[in-house]
């Protein structure tokens, strides 16, 4: 396991949170703009941008789950190697 490679589990790590934070901002800022769109007619436009955080949200869903799970295998093989006692290279 190289140096290389674990910094690698750590920026993935941290891409993961990054989307999942960016994502639930996201969520929050589209019930926001409903309340703004029904709130007033001549904010009606707020609805559509919270249609069109709906569809960000709905196609970063994968990229999530993408990114999770290569997290999760690459944080797993880090682990079982140094539990193996092998030493860091």
């Amino acid at each position: 396991m190289t140096a290389s490679y674990r910094r690698w589990v750590v920026v993935v790590t941290w891409a993961a949170v990054v989307v999942a934070a960016l994502m639930a901002f996201a969520l929050v800022m589209s019930i926001v703009f409903l309340v703004w769109a029904d709130r007033d007619t001549r904010d009606a436009a707020y609805g559509y941008l919270a249609l069109v955080l709906w569809v960000a949200i709905a196609a970063g869903v994968p990229v999530l789950i993408a990114v999770t799970i290569a997290a999760r295998n690459m944080r797993r093989r880090v682990r079982e190697w140094s539990r193996a006692g092998n030493t860091p290279s």
